[in-house]
């Protein structure tokens, strides 16, 4: 049962790869984040710090490497949506 477990876990990783980099594509390729949440993308920055800082406690390979991926990929949509906002407002 346990490499099922770590197998399911894997399989959502991979799933998880493409949730971030279509909107990053999307607002590099248009330059548009008109419609993106600024406080969504810190919302969810903070939660995946704290969930990276909960699975390097648990040594839980999976989540930690979801969780760098996801703040690697959220992280950077977030500097792009402070520095348009900070320019345009």
């Amino acid at each position: 049962m346990t490499d099922l477990g770590h197998l399911a876990g894997w399989i959502g990783f991979g799933f998880g790869f493409g949730v971030a980099p279509p909107q990053l594509i999307r607002m590099i390729k248009t330059g548009k984040s008109n419609d993106v949440s600024l406080t969504t993308y810190v919302f969810l920055f903070i939660m995946m710090t704290g969930y990276l800082i909960h699975a390097i406690y648990i040594s839980a390979p999976v989540f930690i490497a979801s969780q760098i991926w996801g703040l690697a990929f959220n992280g950077t949509i977030l500097i792009i949506l402070v520095r348009r906002k900070l320019k345009y407002g």
